[in-house]
């Protein structure tokens, strides 16, 4: 490895260290997997590397210990790159509330409600001076950082407030590597495309392409490669193979789909002599789901996300998750006859799960002039707990005790409940009969702590379900993290790689008509 890149960090006197923008063709192109993938293949040549994303519109977010909400998304590459995840690495968060505005995280705290039409009219454009500043700390404290873009960087009628794709790559003078979906179809168009739309100026910043999700001989794919090295003068980097089984943390709440949140896995026979199924709700501006991914490594545990009553008839465990929209998915649950088939269940002490605004539903009362600004609300009334939403937002790290485990969370809520009874005492929350709730995100990957919440979800349940005894979820996430690492350090072209992140920008990228309007 070239010497310079190991020697950029703060042992160099304050040189800068390195950097790279890992752009799309598209939303879910796979930027958040390969910026991951590199971030993890750098750490283990011993480079000290942060991820960076300078924008990020997500429901799924992370409490850093320092009191910061940032992108989930972040957080992982944070675990990639072997570093403590910051308020740095993702300075601007956005969390939708609607199809038309989200609320506004910077460094880490909300700052307020934005309309899309407002915060593109010069909101954005005014955080480009935050974004550098975050980013050029980062190139000071480390020897490379490998920038996630957003979206697609040829938005063109979003490019003049741009500050996550090509706005931050000229602000910062950082070479950008564009990826592409082959599976999705026409990856050569979407190449040549998004070059051709973007400015001589933008352009001289691509230096080349990163093909994601390859099925079949790649000898087929070469003579397309070639050919688009002669149109745009830009090589392809790499050709990662499409990959079973990647479980990292989705950014988009809002568009997962039924199939669910779990990713393409092998599922595990189970333990015991049964499995235990378990039913989430997938209910509106949905929030945190990977709470429920510790679930799903445990082998015999099936999970699903429904949104029909009679979906939760054969269920074991039903969970209502995280929303950032409690009132609207309480009515959610109620128009589609969820809520009843709950209530039943809870009748019947079949076990219920509330997570954060999960939690909160699962009260008897919803006083809300912040979120939804409803007033006061009825709840399921399953659990003896009332809510207030407060302005000031909670972002916390607790750790417990519970069910005679040790526990680590987080929680990002604005409601502030008053637990008034209930059987026992649940992380802040509490069980009522077979019901349970709190506003801890993430208590579910502590693996004591889940398998004894399994014992008594199957003892309710009448299922002969017996956890797993090894199950580790910090260690089946770092192999899935080693797994993307292990992608780009086959499969892309790393001298090409190390080049760019060390010497910036090549010289002489030839212009790609007609370019930008």
């Amino acid at each position: 490895m070239n010497g310079r890149l190991k020697a950029a960090g703060t042992a160099a006197g304050g040189a800068v260290g390195g950097g790279l923008l890992v752009a799309g063709t598209t939303s879910d192109a796979g930027k958040s997997v390969v910026t991951a993938g590199i971030c993890r293949w750098l750490a283990r040549q011993g480079v000290r590397v942060a991820p960076f994303k300078a924008q990020n519109m997500s429901l799924n977010s992370f409490v850093t210990r320092e009191g910061a909400e940032i992108g989930r998304a972040q957080a992982m590459q944070a675990a990639a790159a072997r570093v403590e995840p910051t308020a740095l690495m993702n300075p601007v968060l956005l969390k939708p509330g609607s199809d038309r505005s989200s609320q506004v995280v910077l460094l880490g705290k909300p700052v307020g409600e934005l309309s899309a039409r407002g915060y593109h009219s010069g909101r954005q454009e005014q955080l480009l001076g935050t974004v550098t500043d975050c980013l050029a700390e980062l190139r000071r404290t480390h020897d490379a950082v490998i920038c996630e873009g957003a979206g697609s960087p040829a938005e063109i009628n979003l490019r003049r407030t741009d500050i996550v794709n090509m706005g931050l790559a000229r602000a910062a003078r950082i070479p950008v590597v564009v990826v592409g979906d082959i599976d999705r179809g026409g990856v050569f168009a979407s190449f040549f495309g998004t070059t051709a739309l973007l400015s001589k100026e933008d352009q001289s910043l691509v230096a080349g392409y990163l093909v994601n999700k390859f099925r079949g001989d790649v000898t087929l794919l070469e003579p397309g490669l070639e050919m688009l090295r002669g149109l745009t003068g830009r090589q392809t980097l790499g050709v990662l193979p499409f990959a079973h089984g990647l479980g990292i943390d989705e950014e988009d709440g809002l568009r997962v789909s039924l199939r669910g949140a779990v990713r393409e896995s092998v599922v595990a026979p189970p333990h015991g002599a049964e499995v235990l199924r378990v039913a989430v709700c997938a209910v509106p501006l949905m929030s945190n789901f990977t709470d429920v991914d510790a679930l799903a490594a445990e082998p015999g545990v099936v999970v699903r996300f429904v949104d029909r009553a009679e979906e939760l008839a054969d269920a074991d465990l039903v969970v209502l998750p995280g929303t950032r929209g409690t009132v609207r998915a309480l009515e959610w649950l109620r128009a589609r006859g969820l809520a009843d088939a709950i209530a039943r269940r809870a009748a019947e002490g079949r076990p219920v799960l509330g997570i954060c605004g999960g939690f909160q539903m699962l009260g008897e009362l919803i006083e809300d002039e912040v979120e939804s600004k409803a007033g006061t609300v009825e709840g399921l009334g399953l659990l003896p707990v009332r809510v207030r939403f407060a302005a000031e937002k909670t972002l916390a790290r607790p750790a417990g005790t519970a069910l005679g485990e040790p526990v680590e969370g987080y929680e990002i809520h604005h409601g502030v409940a008053e637990v008034t009874g209930g059987d026992e005492e649940f992380l802040d929350g509490c069980r009522a009969g077979s019901v349970w709730g709190t506003h801890w995100h993430g208590s579910l990957e502590s693996d004591g702590f889940r398998r004894a919440l399994l014992r008594r979800v199957a003892a309710d349940a009448g299922r002969a379900f017996v956890p797993a005894p090894d199950t580790c979820f910090a260690a089946l996430r770092e192999e899935q993290l080693d797994r993307l690492g292990d992608l780009i350090e086959e499969h892309a072209d790393t001298a090409a790689l190390l080049r760019l992140i060390e010497e910036g920008v090549p010289d002489g990228l030839p212009f790609v008509p007609p370019g930008a309007p």
